[in-house]
């Protein structure tokens, strides 16, 4: 990296004093890793090793990735809930912030973490191909001066479900006609690890791990090591592809003081609720006596799955160690999982909400397309990623950059300093995650069931709300609706998904935010790195003009869509079919009333019809025979 290359970085970086933390990441495959201890298999690692190193970061200093792409395609990296301060070609959104890396290439990220008065409990992870799901994902924790609490010392605990399967082909099978009811793959198994700034926690002395990953201790293998009359710290991070999870511990009542990078005032529960990419740090009390150690529980809840395979585990346990070779005390599982309501926890920093400006609204739903396939929709659009990145076209257009359809359908422009209502409404079943980059946003209204008359379970948004709950990833009920309030004073193109559900992502369920476009041009002048257009040239990509490639607003000629709903609920195959099925019915029912009606026939002619039925197919046998030798 050249000293001018550091230099042009730094200058995105507005505090003189500031420090910077740098990491060199070489992203390569790591094989043989077994962390759940039940299949070996090629994993996304950093540096040759397996899990990639936690990060851990002053948030007076900015933070500096030199990442190298060592795999075979394309890839990038997102740390995720950060503000990037109009840089988001930073954000490592595959198509929205850049092309990707090709292989061999290096792309350096900078987060202004300095700038941008952010603290508290993140993670880093791959943004392309579900590169996370085959294991490049790491906490990011970032460290003010002052705490907001007090607490003896901290440890991250990391959750996240495990697959045996490579992620590329698991997505071939899901977004086939193989799969038309869209049932998401369900995963072997789950993890759970421990990490303590930028260390990860060793196995249980006496334990025999899998060589590849002897380092780390996981699942039964792992335990948290604590003192009698200390309180700890524990963010607790969910960097699963699909599973919710339940956590609490034996014995130890939590207090929640953070979600998502926001403190909150402290708030008691049994266990945590995490959806995926969630994130909630709570303080542990330990106990008085060292003459047992605790199970810790972390649990799947089945509710996504389709079905539960038999040999699926999903009640994951660790433990709390006050003195080795004691017992573990264990207490079992809870027997009914209950949904934590986020809007009851209070903010630190008070932030009232500001008033409205404008609204957009978004009703999301899955079906079966005009291929056959299971894909989602947004306002009736499956997302497809634009050939140019949105920040590309954003920063290239010109005037024309204020112009909506220049960038794909699924798409909205945002004005600077707008408060934006994005409502969502989930016409699911299942509950969904959502993930807005680039923002922290307020949530202001929560219905159970958007379309109900009653107001218990649809109830009106209450304007003046002295400081709402603030976080960047929210669960949406299966047939329920969020109101997020958000401030548009982050200039650039932002992704806003589902979730963090990798395989709804991957099925179409996204919308790009391209926000202050003529404030984003003005900001990044002389700030762009020049290898970020040679690296879209490098991989045959365009890099300029519209979603399409085209200096033009409405010549979308060659961009990506669909695949669409299908007409009648049916494809053309599926109606033929249907038709038979009724015709041969009919004839059957016709054929059993005819032989009801009459003596039928005599057992002479139905050996002669049975010996003719013979004769015509041992006949047919031989053409066909005969059709496949003159093959």
């Amino acid at each position: 990296m050249t000293l001018s290359r550091v230099i042009q970085l730094l200058s995105i970086s507005t505090c003189v004093l500031a420090g910077v933390q740098e990491l060199w990441w070489n992203i390569t495959y790591v094989q043989n890793a077994n962390p759940d201890g039940l299949y070996e298999r090629q994993v996304v690692g950093v540096n040759g090793t397996w899990p990639p190193p936690p990060i851990s970061v002053n948030n007076s200093d900015s933070l500096l990735i030199h990442l190298t792409n060592g795999l075979d395609q394309p890839t990038t990296l997102h740390n995720h809930g950060m503000f990037f301060n109009s840089t988001s070609w930073m954000d490592g959104a595959l198509g929205v912030s850049q092309c990707g890396i090709p292989p061999g290439q290096t792309f350096d990220y900078l987060v202004p973490i300095n700038s941008s008065g952010q603290w508290g409990t993140y993670w880093t992870h791959a943004h392309a191909s579900g590169q996370y799901v085959d294991g490049l994902r790491t906490p990011l924790v970032l460290h003010p001066a002052q705490e907001t609490y007090q607490y003896d010392e901290e440890f991250t605990v990391i959750l996240g479900d495990w697959y045996h399967e490579q992620h590329s082909v698991l997505l071939e099978w899901f977004l086939s006609v193989a799969n038309p009811g869209g049932a998401e793959p369900v995963p072997d198994s789950a993890l759970i690890y421990f990490a303590q700034n930028s260390t990860y926690l060793p196995p249980i002395p006496g334990t025999s791990p899998s060589p590849v990953t002897s380092a780390v201790g996981f699942n039964e293998n792992s335990t948290l090591p604590f003192v009698p009359g200390k309180t700890y710290r524990l963010r607790v991070i969910n960097t699963s592809a699909l599973s919710t999870f339940y956590f609490w511990i034996d014995g130890h009542p939590m207090r929640i003081i953070e979600a998502d990078g926001t403190d909150v005032e402290e708030y008691p529960v049994d266990a945590l609720d995490l959806a995926v990419a969630q994130r909630y740090s709570v303080l542990v009390d330990a106990r008085n006596d060292t003459s047992s150690n605790w199970m810790i529980h972390a649990n799947m809840d089945p509710s996504m799955f389709d079905k539960v395979p038999s040999t699926l585990q999903l009640n994951l346990t660790s433990s709390i160690t006050y003195a080795a070779g004691q017992s573990i005390t264990d207490l079992g599982t809870i027997s009914e999982y209950a949904d934590f309501n986020d809007t009851v926890l209070v903010p630190t920093v008070v932030v009232p909400q500001p008033p409205v400006t404008t609204t957009v609204n978004l009703q999301f739903f899955f079906d079966t397309m005009n291929d056959g396939t299971s894909h989602a929709m947004i306002n009736g659009v499956v997302y497809n990623s634009p050939l140019v990145p949105a920040i590309l076209s954003e920063l290239t257009l010109g005037p024309n950059a204020t112009v909506q359809e220049a960038y794909g359908p699924y798409s909205y422009i945002l004005e600077h300093l707008d408060v934006v209502d994005i409502v969502v409404q989930n016409m699911d079943t299942n509950h969904h995650p959502f993930h807005l980059h680039g923002h922290k946003f307020q949530i202001v209204n929560r219905a159970a069931v958007f379309d109900s008359n009653d107001t218990t379970l649809n109830p009106p948004l209450v304007e003046g709300q002295a400081n709402p709950m603030r976080r960047d990833t929210v669960v949406i009920p299966g047939g329920g609706s969020v109101t997020l309030r958000v401030v548009a004073d982050n200039p650039g193109a932002w992704i806003f998904h589902c979730c963090h559900i990798e395989w709804h992502l991957e099925a179409g369920l996204a919308v790009q935010f391209i926000e202050a476009p003529l404030q984003a041009q003005e900001r990044s002048v002389g700030l762009v790195p020049s290898y970020m257009f040679e690296q879209c040239a490098a991989l045959g990509n365009p890099y300029s003009g519209n979603a399409a490639g085209h200096a033009s607003t409405t010549d979308l000629q060659g961009l990506p869509l669909g695949p669409y709903q299908q007409k009648m609920g049916w494809l053309p195959k599926g109606i033929l079919a249907m038709t038979g099925c009724v015709v041969s019915a009919v004839i059957g029912m016709v054929t059993v009333v005819w032989y009801s009606m009459g003596r039928g026939d005599s057992d002479e002619e139905i050996e002669e019809e049975t010996r003719r039925r013979l004769a015509a197919k041992a006949q047919k046998g031989k053409l066909f025979d005969r059709f496949k030798r003159g093959g």
